[in-house]
């Protein structure tokens, strides 16, 4: 019923309403599915449970208009409960995306299913002795980042001083021959980013203001998906 088997975290789009220059969410979704990205991600820390309910409504919506209900993956980052409402009352909900701070992903797979997608923010402090020794039998990939400092999340990649640690692609490329789940990256990712990341062997890349933040939020999200296609091919 839900798309843990077709999970493609290639192209990835995370977007609440506080990102899109006070634009609806739902119709940058359809144009960032049309342009070709394969997983979506609804996160606000502003939006009440009820108002991301709606905007998970809308996102499914907007994937099934375009065809895409079993091939592009929904999530919700951090609410478990959004995601357990949003499905009860008929909402196709792939899953959730945890941070470190959040609800632990084996509690989330518990509620969820053995269907369903748990995405894990992976540790910032001792990276590549998380990725080497945390148990992942409950999650389906790694995020990681930031690539640069971020103004929409900037706590991503905070260590415990309260230092920002950013990743470079010589961290990523060590990153993907060690990790045992696939890894995507983002954090301030822009198209210049795409071919380097590219050849790092992460799995995919997810964005934020490089679309959500565009003129044209459709002609960014085809650039990007192209160029990583192309790096790819």
């Amino acid at each position: 019923m839900y798309n843990r088997k077709s999970l493609d975290i290639s192209a990835y789009f995370v977007v609440g309403p506080e990102n899109t220059k006070g634009r609806p969410v739902a119709p940058m979704i359809k144009e960032v599915i049309s342009s070709g990205f394969t997983c979506i991600q609804i996160r606000s820390k502003i939006a009440s449970a009820r108002e991301l309910m709606n905007l998970t409504r809308e996102a499914a919506n907007s994937i099934a208009e375009v065809g895409k209900t079993n091939t592009v993956s929904l999530l919700v980052d951090d609410r478990l409960d959004v995601v357990l409402a949003a499905r009860k009352q008929g909402i196709k909900v792939d899953g959730v995306h945890v941070g470190q701070s959040d609800i632990p992903p084996e509690i989330c797979r518990a509620y969820l299913g053995e269907d369903s997608i748990v995405g894990l923010s992976a540790r910032t402090d001792e990276l590549f002795d998380y990725i080497k020794t945390a148990d992942v039998s409950q999650i389906d990939y790694f995020g990681v980042g930031p690539v640069h400092e971020t103004q929409t999340k900037p706590d991503c990649g905070l260590d415990q001083n309260g230092n920002v640690i950013t990743r470079s692609f010589a961290d990523l490329t060590r990153l993907v021959k060690i990790s045992p789940i696939p890894v995507v990256v983002g954090g301030g990712v822009k198209l210049d980013d795409i071919p380097p990341l590219a050849k790092t062997g992460v799995n995919g890349f997810f964005v934020v203001s490089a679309i959500a933040g565009a003129h044209d939020p459709k002609v960014e999200a085809t650039k990007l998906k192209k160029t990583w296609s192309t790096c790819r091919a």
